[in-house]
């Protein structure tokens, strides 16, 4: 019989143990960081009726989605987790209480071209808090604060929290009077970083604006200094637009909230240029960039919505919310050469080798030492003992303990240090609070470095 050769699709990420380990505990931090801050898990079906997923679909979003038929049913692949968590709160906004916040990690997929770091399935880690009718100004500012306590607890330090307002950004568009295309010069401004400014003044010239509005939008997005030194220039438009007005109350509103919430001005910016480019946000909006990694790009972007299941019912339901492209940020990170080597990606903490026919004792110490915490593996394979080693060895486990007859009478176990080669007899006990201690400063999962 032929073979059939073992292959992964293209665009698809399939990892061995020890990484898919680190990816693992990222979002262990992920889930204990947004239940902290008292968001529910959900967890919505990766196929939806095309229909549904495709409410507000057209252009890209129609070309990249897996779509297919299965009998008299047209089905599709969820490409974002916003759309499925839109069609959950319209469908079961009559059971729900508001403000609801819900955080879900979860795959998603879109067929586009596969390339360095971009794939076809992909995790995208997301909270959301949304509101019946209204949502408070705290909910935009507490978001960020949540960033930041991620991706410090990912061990990371040089990041900034770039915040913006769309209702500034629309304001001020409205004093030029191009409120008509300013979607159009959001979409280029946000390119500001990516192609620089000659190349953004550029674009916005050959597409008609004229040379002194293409100036004043220039010189308006590139006000730089402190947040306070920020927020004091923008003064300089106030009162003349009241949909400006607003975003700079807003804007103003949510850095002194940060502030409160323990964000240091160092991870976070007024950051004009921040636009992002969908129509979908309506007030706040972010983006997380790593300071010595700006090629990266954003890791973490969202923003304030006023609607999000406009396309499901007449039910007004505000909201704000981020998304983390967990498994892109990963891969970058590996690439970067940021993830910690040194952190435990075994599948236990210690291997225990019997070495006595009868196996009572052996699995009497490994209850024993798992119900101390200590993740135990016993290993019984009829193999030689220098195989038994490198076996361990292999899987990264650090430490194993040997349980032959003497032990067994002396009530001890030996144990070993595969890094340092130091073997002690210890009891059970003993032995437990050796092994943790030992692993317990493994550090973060992610080692940064600064260029």
């Amino acid at each position: 019989m032929e073979k059939i050769r073992p292959r992964t699709l293209s665009g698809f990420m399939e990892l061995m143990p020890a990484p898919q380990v680190q990816l693992e505990r990222m979002m262990q931090i992920l889930r204990e960081t947004y239940e902290l801050y008292g968001f529910t898990p959900l967890d919505t079906p990766v196929m939806e009726s095309s229909e549904i997923l495709l409410a507000k679909g057209g252009g890209e979003t129609e070309k990249q989605i897996y779509r297919f038929q299965k009998g008299d049913s047209d089905l599709a692949l969820r490409f974002d987790l916003t759309v499925p968590l839109a069609k959950y709160v319209a469908l079961h906004a009559g059971e729900l209480a508001f403000p609801f916040r819900r955080y879900q990690i979860g795959k998603v997929y879109r067929g586009e071209r596969a390339q360095r770091g971009r794939f076809r399935e992909f995790y995208q880690a997301d909270i959301d808090i949304i509101g019946d009718g209204k949502l408070d100004i705290l909910n935009e500012a507490e978001i960020p604060s949540i960033i930041h306590t991620i991706f410090k607890r990912f061990g990371l330090k040089r990041f900034v929290i770039r915040v913006n307002n769309r209702k500034l950004l629309n304001g001020f568009y409205a004093l030029l009077g191009l409120s008509e295309r300013s979607g159009d010069i959001m979409r280029t401004v946000d390119k500001l970083d990516k192609i620089g400014v000659e190349n953004v003044q550029k674009i916005l010239l050959d597409e008609g604006f004229e040379s002194e509005k293409v100036s004043e939008i220039l010189r308006f997005m590139q006000i730089k200094g402190t947040n306070a030194e920020v927020l004091a220039a923008l003064d300089a438009w106030k009162g003349q637009n009241e949909t400006f007005d607003l975003g700079l109350a807003e804007l103003t509103t949510v850095a002194t909230h940060l502030t409160a919430f323990g964000v240091p001005e160092e991870n976070f910016a007024v950051d004009l240029t921040i636009a992002r480019g969908l129509d979908y946000y309506t007030g706040t909006v972010y983006e997380t960039t790593l300071l010595d990694y700006p090629e990266i790009g954003s890791v973490c972007s969202g923003g304030r919505y006023d609607n999000l299941a406009e396309y499901y019912t007449d039910r007004q339901l505000p909201g704000v919310g981020i998304s983390i492209g967990l498994t892109r940020l990963f891969y970058v990170l590996g690439e970067q050469g940021l993830l910690n080597d040194k952190l435990v990606t075994a599948p236990a903490d210690c291997m225990l080798i019997p070495m006595t026919e009868d196996l009572g004792a052996a699995v009497g110490l490994a209850t024993l030492l798992r119900n101390s915490g200590v993740r135990t593996q016993i290993y019984s394979e009829q193999r030689k003992f220098k195989a038994k080693i490198q076996y361990a060895d292999k899987l990264g486990i650090p430490y194993v303990i040997f349980l032959g007859d003497d032990e067994i009478v002396q009530g001890v176990c030996a144990v070993k240090c595969l890094a340092t080669g130091e073997q002690v007899s210890l009891s059970p006990e003993e032995a437990a609070k050796l092994i943790l201690s030992g692993i317990a400063n493994e550090g973060t999962v992610i080692i940064e470095k600064e260029r």
